[in-house]
């Protein structure tokens, strides 16, 4: 059986490995648009931008364990253009790769900022190579706008203050990331940033982005304002890297174009499964919720998964996974266990900040600051389904202990 993995990813990569643990002999293709070794991108917003962070962005594996110990042959450096679920062809620039199964494994792209392309000093975070232009930056003192109080823009925020340089960040929402965990946690994420001297502008749009002999000079807002800037990072979001699939046949999502799949990550054509940040997947811990997510732990077990359902899809069983996240700010680690998606937040310690999130009778969302060892109970609680009060009486007792 020939295994096409496309995009070398962090899912992608891990299906290499779990399709060889599952004992798969046969030819495994490994297809990237970077000319990159998989590496990690969490780090890329975090670890890597400290001032004493590592120097250079490492792959998980060097070329030697992917072709020697893992038998991969590796096409890098270019992306795949077609998939042909008739002829089962992947076609990769001039070439054609012939597959019995293919887990896509494409991830998402950064929406791109109207005006910007060509300009020196305008970046978007997703790459190695993005996080070397922008580390480069901060280490020769730029002024700093980031625009989008997200949780990546917000961690270049923290990156640059650490330096001591002066950081704006600019959010067209009332409060960051209001609408993801809610409105009392987006308040402690504005009171963090303006703690720690950040100029945190909300409720204010980007009307353009200035430059002066194709380099930025700074971020025009809406209310007429104009913000100097030496560097300039947009996190506005990102789109699933699906336009190569369209008129395959493989099932898109109608809103921003994400792998439709069922909870085995098949996607309903023969033999093509997806992972990752790429992949809506329905949930049946959270009612059957339609989810994609763009998270480590996520990107690391679908990708496993999907290469052994593609392998035997006999044996194929459903994930019920509690989605996990973490996020580094000003010292500080926020974390995220479960789904927004609820009827109910509420706050049950301010001190360090512990909010949990209610839908029914049952606990499906928990979010800390600075609680590695408490988030991780509540981790539990919600994969067993459980009960709300009993998680209301459980934080009181953590919080008085």
């Amino acid at each position: 059986m020939d295994l096409v993995v496309v995009g070398a990813s962090l899912a992608g990569l891990r299906a290499v490995e779990s399709a060889r643990r599952a004992g798969h002999t046969g030819p495994i293709t490994l297809i990237g648009a970077e000319p990159h070794l998989p590496y990690d991108r969490p780090p890329l917003s975090k670890a890597f931008l400290d001032t004493d962070g590592p120097t250079e962005v490492r792959p998980f594996r060097d070329e030697a364990d992917l072709r020697d110990e893992l038998g991969v042959r590796l096409l890098l450096g270019t992306p795949a253009q077609t998939l042909d679920p008739v002829a089962c062809e992947v076609s990769v620039g001039r070439r054609t790769i012939p597959y019995d199964a293919v887990i896509i494994a494409t991830g998402a792209s950064p929406r791109p900022f109207p005006g910007t392309s060509g300009i020196a000093g305008v970046h978007q975070l997703r790459t190695a190579d993005d996080a070397v232009a922008i580390r480069s930056a901060l280490d020769n003192g730029a002024r700093t706008v980031v625009v989008g109080a997200g949780f990546i823009g917000s961690e270049v925020a923290s990156a640059a203050r650490a330096r001591g340089h002066e950081v704006t960040v600019v959010e067209a929402a009332s409060l960051p990331l209001s609408r993801s965990i809610g409105v009392d946690a987006g308040t402690v994420c504005a009171d963090l940033h303006r703690a720690n001297g950040t100029d945190l502008r909300l409720g204010v749009g980007v009307a353009a982005i200035e430059s002066a002999d194709g380099r930025v000079t700074g971020v025009r807002l809406d209310d007429g304002t104009v913000l100097d800037a030496d560097l300039v990072v947009v996190g506005t979001g990102v789109a699933p890297a699906t336009g190569w699939l369209r008129g395959s046949g493989v099932p898109l999502h109608e809103r921003d174009g994400g792998v439709l799949c069922d909870e085995t990550l098949w996607t309903g054509v023969p033999g093509v499964y997806a992972a990752g940040d790429v992949a809506h997947v329905p949930n049946p811990l959270f009612d059957g919720d339609l989810m994609r997510l763009e998270h480590w732990t996520n990107a690391a077990e679908q990708g496993a998964a999907a290469a052994r359902h593609a392998l035997d899809p006999a044996s194929a069983r459903g994930l019920a996974p509690v989605p996990y996240f973490w996020s580094d700010w000003y010292g500080h680690r926020i974390q995220f266990v479960g789904t927004p998606d609820c009827d109910e937040v509420r706050v049950v310690d301010t001190d360090t900040f512990t909010a949990l999130y209610r839908r029914g009778d049952r606990i499906v969302g928990a979010l800390t600051v600075d609680r590695p060892r408490e988030v991780m109970k509540f981790r539990k609680r919600i994969a067993g389904r459980g009960d709300w009060s009993e998680a209301l009486a459980f934080s009181a007792r953590e919080g008085a202990a």
